[in-house]
């Protein structure tokens, strides 16, 4: 059985107000030549497909002519895919019925009653049958009709919340088993300000929806979606892919990638992940303005200047958009400050009238004698 890991697609995302579509496009296109080449018997997308809850009409079109294009390349494959925190639930939820008869299984909610279990769709191949347990972004509201609440009354936490409903599935510990899932797990031993994330992803206060990775070790393999960086959970079985594309500038640099699982008998799993090159990089570029000059490119670039000298503003700002046409934003290490520690005297103090006169520019004499007659008012008050 094999198998692509995919997540946080973030369809329509705009990076420092720049349109990503086209390297999106690039991206998924990629994607689909990867998945003709391997022929994987299922596509695995862990979350965050579109970046907003209320995509664009241009990101739909994106996803449905990925979603399209894959199908064509694999007919027999099954394409699975959950919502994530940027998504709505409700919206990837809609004509999950009818798409599933597709093969196509589009899960935008978790449980929500006693009745309820975590969405399984079964795969088979010449060691047996593979359960894909499909459980897309909870928040503990959402299922506390199963969880319940504390002794308190209220919400348990996120952590308690995926044990307590990852914990009730009969899972068959005899067949293999994926979980297809977008939280925060936490590595074994580790703490959640140990974990690198990116500029581009929600974080909570206090880290509050940390989920202990234990949970996991019931399952062959986890398929995670959530955090940007690709991660390791405790072990090689357990993955975040990370994003295809980098989504912020915190992810220049990084290699991105599809992970390939082959699954064999029970206990055997290969994995692998195939390169992903995008059509422009994200670059963080740091040096004097002359240095930065000399590195022009068409990636997607922020410059750091550590000029200690004051720079003509649109002189430098013209200059760099010119070397770099798809530049993101400008930063200055150095900034002056101005000097407080003199004291101006009162025999320094421009005059007011003149200051007044210089600013209006075109008063006449009426008018002058005017503001001359208020300036004396207002030093007389003084």
């Amino acid at each position: 059985m094999k198998f692509f890991h995919l997540s946080d697609l973030h369809i329509g995302l705009k990076l420092f107000n720049r349109d990503l579509r086209e390297d999106q496009e690039y991206i998924l296109k990629q994607i689909i030549q990867l998945a003709a080449k391997e022929e994987p018997d299922a596509i695995l997308i862990a979350g965050d497909i579109y970046d907003k809850a209320v995509p664009s009409a241009e990101a739909v079109e994106v996803f449905d002519h990925f979603i399209a294009s894959l199908t064509a390349a694999l007919p027999d494959a099954a394409i699975m895919m959950i919502s994530g925190n940027h998504d709505s639930g409700q919206r990837i939820n809609c004509f999950r019925s009818v798409l599933s008869r597709q093969n196509v299984h589009m899960i935008g909610l978790p449980p929500r009653t006693e009745e309820e279990y975590i969405q399984k769709v079964v795969l088979a191949d010449v060691y047996g049958d593979v359960n894909f347990y499909l459980l897309p972004f909870v928040r503990p509201s959402m299922v506390r009709k199963i969880v319940g609440g504390d002794e308190n009354g209220n919400n348990l936490s996120y952590n308690d919340t995926l044990h307590r409903l990852i914990s009730r599935e009969r899972i068959d510990e005899t067949a293999r088993n994926v979980l297809v899932s977008h939280q925060f797990y936490l590595p074994a031993g580790k703490k959640a300000e140990d974990v690198e994330r990116m500029d581009s992803e929600v974080r909570t206060v206090g880290n509050i929806d940390q989920v202990w990775s234990d949970i996991l070790e019931g399952f062959d393999y986890a398929a995670l979606g959530h955090i940007h960086k690709p991660m390791k959970v405790g072990g090689e079985r357990f993955r975040y892919c990370g994003t295809p594309l980098a989504c912020s500038v915190s992810e220049a640099g990084q290699e991105k990638g599809v992970i390939l699982v082959e699954m064999k008998e029970k206990g055997k799993t290969e994995i692998k992940v195939l390169p992903l090159h995008p059509l422009r990089q994200v670059r963080l570029i740091r040096g004097n303005l002359e240095d930065v000059l000399k590195q022009r490119c068409g990636d997607y670039v922020s410059v750091i200047l550590t000029d200690q000298t004051d720079l003509d503003l649109f002189d430098m700002q013209d200059r760099i958009r010119n070397c770099f046409p798809h530049l993101l934003e400008i930063r200055r290490e150095y900034q002056p400050k101005a000097d407080y520690s003199v004291a101006i005297s009162q025999e320094k103090m421009p005059d007011p009238f003149e200051l007044c006169c210089a600013f209006l520019k075109e008063a006449d004499e009426e008018e002058k004698d005017l503001l001359q007659d208020v300036i004396h008012t207002v030093l007389e008050v003084k």
